[in-house]
């Protein structure tokens, strides 16, 4: 029997209904991989080993009956925003200590419904704040990639690094990730895995700890983009628990690969060619568009004037949404709580101590742009910039552009504990200078492995869709995919 791990969904899904293993078996061999891994990677924050067990038993019963759900017996992890009934849900912060709901996300209730095991909860940045997992109160992830001739230690990306390391690392079959500014997409990208995040709509977010409500969209990180297909058919649905949440029919996404992108019209925007952009990025676009191009598909220029102002409106919108949304961590009914001499002291010590430093930055910048004298010349300013940055998507595909391909990120992963990163902010920030614009417009977006850094780091290729044509990217994502190839870190842990 070949390492059971090492399969995707969809191999591990034929062989479970072929009855070549017990889902039991399957959960098994991922918990064992995990509690070999997780001291070295720290991908998990919690690891279920009876939950997994169990819903892999009752999982066996039904593949027996022949009553087997879309995703029977595959074992999945699970980002620590998700609501996972009675089981740690913190969003990896000190303020949530000791958190478990007593309800479930409509996310990863619809994944249990269709036969998913639930392994654990996913390392990420605190409250997702943050482009490479190292804001968790739980300690950084650690990438399981390594440059060549180097064992220095690198970021996995954020802010759901433990989804994507986990993923890479073979320490659960596909994982629940969210993307606010890219943190799907960004470390899909340094971690050779696929990411998408969906239209902002098509995903419910009942149940998701929020940073940022106009932002956030959940969606999977998986090995390659059939599974991703598989992963976002069972995760969206319409949820009338979520008002934002689009009443429209869920395609069988898996049905799109393979066909031919020919007649496909891709647009290539000239604002993405941003200055000191490294060369290797550069090559790997054009390689992109090549392989496209080789499919039959038409290649455009466009522009999309407004992306210079892309960045800073994010750091606008996001932080004033999280400064409202993390309102209600105080110490009064769940979570950690510092005793003060009166409640206001307690919620000031509760705070003080609860949020980590990113948190706290992000939180005094939205409530400063929220402040009376600065709420016209800085919120409402962004949300007009915002509208423009949405137009010139409206206008580019009302030109007939089916998607748009960019790079994913400025670079290949960086090492953890850069000095220089940890001291400037902004240069952090700079990581999601290719993903903001896509969150700021709601539209799907999706990140594929596209080829190796030169010292052996995987880097990866972005495509933008119109809202609600997530089968468009997944297409022309799979074309790159079988151009490209796939990547898998070697060993080390």
């Amino acid at each position: 029997m070949t390492d059971l791990t090492a399969l995707t969904i969809a191999e591990a899904r034929d062989k479970l209904k072929a009855k070549a293993f017990t889902a039991t078996e399957l959960a098994d061999a991922y918990l064992k991989a995990i509690d070999e891994a997780n001291g070295a990677i720290n991908a998990y924050v919690s690891v279920t080993h009876d939950k997994a067990r169990s819903m892999a038993k009752a999982s066996d019963e039904r593949l027996a009956k022949g009553e087997a759900g879309a995703l029977e017996g595959i074992p999945l992890g699970v980002k620590d925003l998700f609501a996972t009934k009675g089981d740690h849900t913190q969003a990896c912060s000190h303020i949530l200590d000791g958190f478990k709901p007593d309800y479930e996300s409509t996310v990863t209730a619809n994944l249990w419904a269709d036969g998913a095991v639930m392994l654990g909860k996913l390392n990420m940045d605190e409250f997702a704040m943050g482009s490479s997992n190292e804001t968790s109160y739980y300690g950084p992830v650690v990438s399981p990639w390594r440059a060549e001739g180097s064992e220095e230690k690198l970021v996995p990306g954020g802010s759901s690094g433990g989804s994507a390391a986990a993923v890479a690392a073979r320490l659960c079959a596909g994982a629940t990730a969210t993307d606010t500014g890219g943190s799907i997409r960004q470390p899909a990208a340094f971690t050779g895995t696929v990411g998408i995040k969906p239209t902002y709509g098509r995903v419910s977010r009942w149940g998701t700890i929020a940073f940022a409500s106009s932002l956030d969209q959940a969606g999977p990180i998986a090995r390659d983009v059939r599974d991703s297909a598989i992963l976002l058919k069972s995760m969206a649905s319409v949820d009338l628990k979520d008002t934002t949440s689009v009443d429209l029919p869920v395609p069988d996404y898996e049905a799109a690969l393979g066909k031919s992108v020919k007649g496909m019209k891709i647009g290539i925007p000239r604002e993405y060619r941003i200055d000191g952009m490294p060369a290797e990025i550069e090559k790997l676009w054009a390689q992109g568009v090549q392989w496209l191009k080789d499919a039959g598909a038409e290649v455009v220029d466009i522009s999309l004037p407004h992306t210079e102002q892309a960045l800073a409106v994010y750091y606008i919108v996001a932080p004033a949404e999280a400064s409202s949304n993390l309102a209600r961590y105080d110490g009064v009914r769940y979570g950690l709580r510092v005793p003060g001499k009166d409640i206001v002291e307690m919620y000031e010590n509760t705070r003080a101590e609860g949020f980590g430093k990113e948190v706290k930055r992000r939180i005094m910048i939205g409530t400063y742009v929220l402040s009376a004298g600065y709420y016209d010349a800085y919120y409402v300013k962004a949300q007009k910039i915002r509208t423009l940055i949405k137009k010139d998507f409206e206008d580019v595909f009302a030109a007939g552009v089916d998607a748009i391909l960019t790079p994913a990120t400025p670079s290949a992963a960086f090492k953890l504990g850069d000095k220089e990163l940890a001291a400037d902010p902004v240069k952090m920030y700079l990581n999601d200078i290719f993903t903001v614009t896509v969150n700021m417009a709601g539209l799907p977006g999706i990140s594929v492995p596209a080829g190796l850094s030169e010292n052996g780091l995987p880097l990866g290729l972005q495509l933008i869709g119109r809202p609600f044509e997530e089968e468009a990217l997944f297409q022309a994502a799979h074309v790159i995919e079988q151009a490209a190839g796939q990547f898998a870190p070697k060993r080390w842990w």
